[in-house]
């Protein structure tokens, strides 16, 4: 059997639009589409099934307002609404509004989001140090443990309030922000996972199986002012400068920033009080005008002082995010096809390499619609690891080796369905060169990765 079974990922019943990014100019956008006015929306159930989760119910929704379209297809006004939920108790609760003219020049973005996650991925620090026995969490192998040794509970509770005001044009920006972070981590509840399995499916207990979390917390690597979550309460600030023609997928232009995230003691942050940068690059370029591009992104993201709770090292750090999930390297946002937060030190840097194809448009009931194909080259390491306390004990080198981490590397493509040039169905599939990084990922979400 193998560690997760899906019947589904999403079923879309309903034509969509969808929210990536703010107004802006659209050079790229044919001259011959018909326009948008007034308020629109597009909406995806989400329906899936997990063998440890349980179903997955709920959907997303997105309402656009384009006033009397002059704007289009920029938006005036977005307001995002994602509620999904497992049956044991995972889910997604999320609010996101994003607007240039509810404060004149002014870009505001706020975030509410309450996320349940019974069983996190969770391999260790310091990439490929530590060591992953993927037959470890399959149960039709020999050398089966538990489908839930690589993973730990956590709940989130993320509320953010950022702005971006003009310096020089639309082109040069300043950022600021505020937000409240709260973690709750613990090991998974096995009991919960188990209720209304039949025997041969369940999940051994902690007293026949100890997860890698809770060895770390044993081994002191994991303090116990740290092992059961706490707040990162932060401010933000940065420069932003961005060219791009169109934000949901452009053809030219760059947008780089520098984002510092200081979470002060006196913000309610207990013991740990640090400050963490981040650095991204993005660039664009036109192969065949509207057709085909080619898009990179680098971003590093490192330690500027402090003391950096374990919980807040996969965090990923940006101007804003559209997306409910921050966590990596690894995964749908990052690294592609690496196993989520599989590459976590005290400082990283990631790459992504992408050619995008638009190769089919059509006008249907009056939306403008294209598909497109993307092929894509992802990759990342740990630059400056996480300082580790060895503990004396045997046990641990079994799961941790000495050295410096090596590049992370994926290949893989997708497939976009696209509406009114914002709202935008993804798929894709990432392929890890190297079997120390999982098997391989297939994610089904929305927007281009950046």
């Amino acid at each position: 059997m193998n560690r997760f079974k899906h019947l589904a990922l999403f079923c879309s019943f309903s034509l969509f639009q969808l929210w990536t990014g703010a107004s802006g100019s659209f050079a790229n956008i044919p001259e011959d589409v018909p326009g948008q006015t007034g308020w629109t929306f597009g909406a995806l159930p989400a329906i899936s099934y997990n063998s440890d989760l349980g179903f997955q119910y709920g959907g997303l929704v997105n309402l656009y307002y384009f006033g009397d379209g002059s704007s289009y297809p920029g938006y005036m006004h977005s307001i995002y609404a994602e509620f999904s939920r497992y049956t044991k108790g995972s889910g997604i609760n999320r609010l996101f509004y994003d607007s240039e003219y509810l404060i004149p020049n002014i870009r505001v973005t706020a975030d509410f989001g309450y996320f349940t996650d019974k069983a996190l991925d969770f391999y260790g620090f310091n990439g490929y140090n530590s060591i992953y026995f993927e037959n470890w969490e399959d149960d039709s192998h020999d050398d089966y443990r538990s489908r839930m040794f690589y993973r730990h509970e956590r709940n989130m509770l993320r509320m953010t309030l950022d702005f971006q005001g003009q310096i020089s044009g639309r082109e040069l920006r300043w950022v600021g922000g505020i937000g409240l972070l709260k973690n709750s981590i613990g090991p998974v509840d096995i009991d919960a996972l188990n209720k209304g399995e039949d025997e041969e499916d369940q999940l051994p207990g902690h007293d026949e199986v100890m997860g890698l979390y809770d060895r770390y917390v044993n081994w002191g690597i994991i303090s116990s002012e740290e092992k059961d979550g706490g707040s990162a309460n932060h401010f933000k600030a940065g420069l932003v400068y961005d060219t791009r023609d169109n934000e949901p997928n452009p053809m030219s232009g760059m947008w780089s920033e520098a984002v510092i995230f200081t979470a002060p003691g006196f913000m309610g942050n207990g013991n740990f009080s640090f400050s963490r940068i981040a650095l991204t690059h993005r660039q664009y370029f036109t192969i065949i005008e509207n057709d085909l591009s080619f898009a990179y992104r680098l971003k590093y993201q490192g330690t500027l002082w402090g003391d950096v709770p374990f919980f807040m090292l996969p965090y990923m750090i940006s101007s804003f995010s559209p997306d409910a999930n921050t966590d990596g390297l690894g995964g749908s946002k990052t690294i592609r096809g690496v196993l989520r937060n599989r590459v976590v030190g005290d400082a990283t840097a990631f790459g992504n390499f992408e050619l995008r194809w638009k190769f089919y448009r059509l006008v249907l009931f009056n939306q403008n619609i294209y598909l497109a194909l993307n092929s894509f080259i992802d990759a990342g390491q740990v630059v400056s690891k996480k300082r580790i306390d060895v503990p004396d004990n045997a046990e641990f080198h079994a799961f941790y080796n000495e050295g410096e981490d090596s590049l992370h590397l994926t290949m893989g493509g997708g497939f976009r369905i696209a509406m009114n040039e914002n709202f935008i169905l993804a798929l894709d599939y990432g392929h890890p060169l190297d079997k120390r990084d999982g098997s391989g990922g297939l994610y089904v979400g929305l927007n281009y990765l950046f």
